[in-house]
């Protein structure tokens, strides 16, 4: 596996950012890996390598760059979390992607074309989002244990969910304080009135950040590989 660690210039600074992706066999499909409030770190990473090691070319961006180069919860306070996690904007992240598409379109190792694209958490709505800003770009998008996916704000991503022309995705914990039931039942209806290829899919008995092996008393393995499994196959269809 090729590996590296590399500074995307943005109009709000250097956006640091790991790339990995398979050594042979390229170019390979770009697919758009975004963090949860805990920021990018190494149990991200490894998450980042399983995808590369199934074909794909992954991006895995700081997204507090803005804010912080190298965020450490261990060193961090909730407030501090929360306030960088309150931070950023829909409109922010996708200026954001697009430096992203810009750098995978000038990387020989990055298949030009249709991507994917993936967030957990507070990057859900991201995720969302981008789907319906870059629909020529964005093929297949994941949202997991994703946050204010349907909100009363002026920039709720689902207010764009009919411009999705790809394959959208969601995962959802069966408790989750921070996307209650009555938000997500609220957005399948919504979807089928947009009427795109759109999932929504309950994890029975599963808490919000349910994925993340070292997340202790919310990691459900079982639940955790099924999101893996929906996630290939998603990718497997559409890039």
């Amino acid at each position: 596996m090729i590996e590296k660690e590399i500074d995307i210039a943005t109009a709000d600074g250097d956006m640091n950012t790991f790339i990995t992706h398979p050594e042979e066999e390229g170019p390979h499909s770009v697919v758009l890996f975004l963090m949860d409030a805990p920021g990018k770190r190494g149990e991200l990473h490894d998450m980042a390598r399983r995808l590369g090691t199934a074909g794909y070319y992954v991006m895995l961006p700081n997204l507090y760059y803005r804010r912080v180069r190298v965020y450490r919860i261990a060193e961090s306070t909730r407030e501090e979390m929360h306030a960088h996690m309150d931070s950023l904007s829909n409109d922010m992240i996708c200026k954001d992607i697009a430096q992203l598409i810009d750098y995978a379109d000038r990387d020989d190792a990055a298949k030009p074309g249709k991507l994917g694209c993936v967030g957990y958490c507070m990057s859900g709505p991201f995720a969302f989002a981008a789907a319906a800003r870059f629909p020529d770009h964005v093929a297949a998008s994941a949202s997991f244990h994703g946050v204010r996916l349907m909100t009363d704000a002026a920039d709720s991503p689902h207010l764009e969910a009919h411009k999705i022309s790809g394959e959208m995705y969601f995962g959802c914990a069966e408790t989750d304080s921070y996307a209650p039931t009555e938000m997500v039942e609220s957005l399948q209806s919504h979807l089928k009135e947009c009427a795109i290829n759109a999932r929504v899919e309950w994890y029975p008995g599963t808490q919000h950040g349910f994925v993340f092996p070292k997340r202790e008393g919310m990691y459900d393995k079982a639940s955790a590989e099924r999101h893996w499994e929906r996630l290939f196959a998603l990718y497997r269809r559409c890039l």
